[in-house]
Parts: structure tokens; C-alpha cells; sequence
């Protein structure tokens, strides 16, 4: 069982906090990942959603695993993907089951179901409690990232 931990998890992603919602992968190969967000209290969210009544907004539910989809296509692509990025395209059949809520261990498993050199799909499932509380399938855009000196030009 292969496992990678929030240092390993920040070389794949590039998300960083606030907007970090992976803390670990506890298992992985080509075509699967599963890994963990730990849901706390003092998450940022948690303020205005809802007061006295704390619920993950699903949103960032399927923020958080889109990032575990992420780490999935990072490690498909391994070292080609060191200068590429996978962008969001769309997302079919998200549904929400269970609310989420400070305390859980939101455990997401996703399974790459279709890959080519610039898209790619990939199913999750998002559990608590060994119950689901989140499904959806993303598709995902595989781009080239910008250069340092491609980035100075920009700007």
C-alpha cells in the first residue's frame, strides 16, 4: 500500500492553503487514489456557512476531490507532467448524499476512467463514515504551464 503524505501531495498539486483540501493519499497506483481531507473547525468556510449550524459547503466538497483527481493525473503522468496542469472542464453527475461537518474525515476514491494527451475523466467518490456523501465525475483539461520567463512576459 502506497502512500504519500501533505509534503508529497504539494509537489503534485499546486493548490496551496487556504485552498489545499488534500492533507494525505493513503493508497494509489496508475488508475487509482484514494486520500483524505480532514475537516476542521476553523476552516475559513465554516464562518458564514452556516452559523450554528457548520456544513461544508459543496463546493468545496467537490473542491476538495477534484484536488485527489488531481493528484491521480499528476501521478499518471509522472515525469511528463512536471510542466503541465489539469484545468477543470466540466463536471457530469455530482450529487451530494451527506452533509459534511467539522470532525469528519472526508475520504475521497477516484478512478481514472479516461486519458488522453490533453483530457482526461476521472470518477470520485467521496465517503464519511464509510457512507457517501459526495459523487461526481470530472473532466479535466491537460495544459502546459507557463515558463518563468513565459510568466514575466505576462505581466
Amino acid at each position: 500500500m502506497a502512500e504519500m503524505d501533505i509534503l508529497e501531495v504539494m509537489k503534485i498539486l499546486k493548490q496551496r492553503y487556504p485552498f489545499l483540501m488534500v492533507d494525505r493519499i493513503t493508497d494509489y497506483d496508475e488508475n487509482h487514489v484514494t486520500g483524505y481531507k480532514n475537516v476542521t473547525i476553523d476552516e475559513p468556510f465554516f464562518v458564514g456557512h452556516f452559523p450554528g449550524e457548520p456544513t461544508m459547503p459543496g463546493v468545496m466538497i467537490l473542491e476538495s476531490m477534484g484536488q485527489v483527481a488531481s493528484v491521480l493525473l499528476g501521478l499518471r503522468l509522472g515525469k511528463d507532467g512536471e510542466d503541465k496542469i489539469a484545468f477543470l472542464a466540466g463536471i457530469d453527475g455530482a450529487r451530494f448524499r451527506k452533509p459534511v461537518r467539522p470532525g469528519d474525515k472526508l475520504v475521497t476514491k477516484a478512478e481514472l476512467t479516461k486519458v488522453r494527451s490533453v483530457s482526461a475523466k476521472v470518477k470520485t467518490v467521496a465517503y464519511v463514515d464509510d457512507e457517501i456523501a459526495a459523487e461526481a465525475e470530472f473532466m479535466c483539461i491537460i495544459a502546459k504551464t507557463l515558463t518563468k520567463k513565459e510568466e514575466e512576459a505576462e505581466n
